[in-house]
This record gives C-alpha cells, structure tokens and sequence, in this order.
C-alpha cells in the first residue's frame, strides 16, 4: 500500500508562530490547512497530525528565512521570516593566543568521542517534549551565557555555544522536558566530562556537561522534573557548574529563551 502524505489539520490559511524571531531561538509553528510537508531554508521539517512543527535560528543566523508550506493539491503558501540579530558578549584578550597545542592523548580519543556525539545526534527518538514548556534543570547563578565569545589577539575563539550554571558538585539536574535518552557517556569525555544527552523530539536535542554522576541509560524515556543526574566538575571545567546546551538540528540554539528567566533561588 501506497502511503499517504501526512496532512496538518487545521482551518488556516497561513502560517502561524509561537515565539521570538531572533538568533539562537526556537519557534513553534503552526501550519496552513492541508499543508503535506514544510520547507524551511532548503530542509524539509516534520509537521504533526494537528499541523503543529518546529523551526530554529542558529546564533549566527542571517537577517532572514524562507519558509514554505506545500498542500496536499500542490499549492504552496511562502512566507519570508525576519530574523532579529542580537548583540553578543564579547571579550578581547590582546595578549593571549587563542588554544594551547592539543595534547596527543587528546588527539587520539576526540575522534572516538565526535563519533559517539554525532550518532547520538543522528538519532531521530519519538517523544512531544518538544510541545512542552521547558524548565530549567537546576536553578542557581547563570555563570556563563550562550553565544558570549572571546578573541584572543585577534583570531576569534569559539563562543559559547550553551549557559552554566554555576551550583555545588552532587546537585541534581531535572529533565527541562520530556525526552529519550540518546547519549550517557560511560566515561568522561576529554572536553564535556560527563555527557548526558536527551532527544526532545522533532529534531531538538538537550545535553547536559561536566556532570559528576549520569542516573539514566540510553534508551530511557525521561519526564518533565525527573533527575537524571548531578552536577559536576568533570571533563575541561575550572570549578562546578552546568552547561546546558541545545540544538535543533545542526543550529545551536539559546536555553535563556526556551525556558525563560531563572527562577529567582534561596541560596
């Protein structure tokens, strides 16, 4: 049996959006009625039984996007999508080079770990936490901010694709939204330490850095709150804290803006 292209359900006869138009977003849409399959900047994007879909700016995204919707008669609904450009925190260290030479070891195990990354990445898991209001995954000071970047004596380093937290070693980090777990690294990695991984669904991805401990295994479907592991120092870290990174595909995105303003904490 020939099967059928999937069709948005919905009464509309454009597009609608639901969040920022800026570098280093996520923006939920919806699409036109009958819309069969979305093209969004050259990439065919997933849309939902009830029309619903997700797109992402990446932090160096250009000042626009095209977006089209295909119906199931053939017609196409085109939309150009603005996209604002943000003003990043840069720091300009004159005196310093930029890396120090790798070292051999590192040289020989950054393949292996880049491997086990981009297969987890590869992996398209079947979960909604893409639909869900995120939370953070621990609240405490925001040590570091994403697309922040430092150039040494000229030559620009790369910035910071993710937020820290900074809070002590063995505090537990929750799941922002559900998810399944693509990646729990077994040993820690040369730069990220301890890598945790979640597919949230539609293409957007969660990883979690430098953790002292990982509580669940690849293949685990995670809740919203659930703990999935603790905070550490492992991996390249100058002291305890979590970095939180997401991608939506190949765009790094900003986790400020899918979750919001950190709740305001105790200590």
């Amino acid at each position: 049996m020939t099967q059928q292209p999937r069709v948005a359900a919905s009464s509309r006869s454009d597009f609608a959006f639901d969040g920022p138009m800026i570098q280093g977003a996520a923006v939920l849409g919806t699409a036109p009625a009958l819309t069969s399959r979305i093209n969004f900047s050259g990439q065919n994007v997933p849309v939902a039984a009830d029309g619903r879909f997700l797109i992402a700016f990446d932090r160096d995204a250009g000042p626009s996007a095209t977006i089209v919707a295909t119906r199931v008669d053939g017609s196409e609904v085109r939309k150009t999508l603005t996209v604002q450009k943000r003003a990043w925190r840069i720091e300009r260290l004159d005196t310093l080079p930029r890396i120090a030479q790798p070292s051999a070891e590192f040289e020989r195990r950054r393949p292996i770990e880049m491997a086990q990354i981009n297969a987890a990445r590869a992996v398209n898991a079947a979960s909604n936490g893409w639909r869900q209001r995120f939370m953070w995954p621990v609240t405490g000071r925001i040590s570091g901010l994403f697309g922040s970047q430092r150039i040494y004596n000229g030559e620009p380093g790369s910035y910071h694709g993710g937020v820290d937290v900074a809070r002590p070693s063995g505090t537990p980090i929750l799941a922002p939204a559900d998810g399944v777990v693509i990646l729990a690294a077994a040993s820690p990695f040369t730069l990220e330490g301890r890598l945790l991984m979640v597919d949230h669904g539609m293409g957007l991805h969660s990883a979690f850095l430098h953790l002292s401990r990982i509580d669940v295994k690849v293949g685990d479907v995670v809740r919203r709150g659930k703990t999935i592991g603790a905070i550490g120092m492992t991996g390249r870290a100058t002291g305890p804290h979590l970095h939180w990174g997401m991608r939506w595909r190949d765009a790094k995105i900003d986790p400020l803006l899918v979750a919001g303003t950190m709740p305001a904490t105790a200590d």
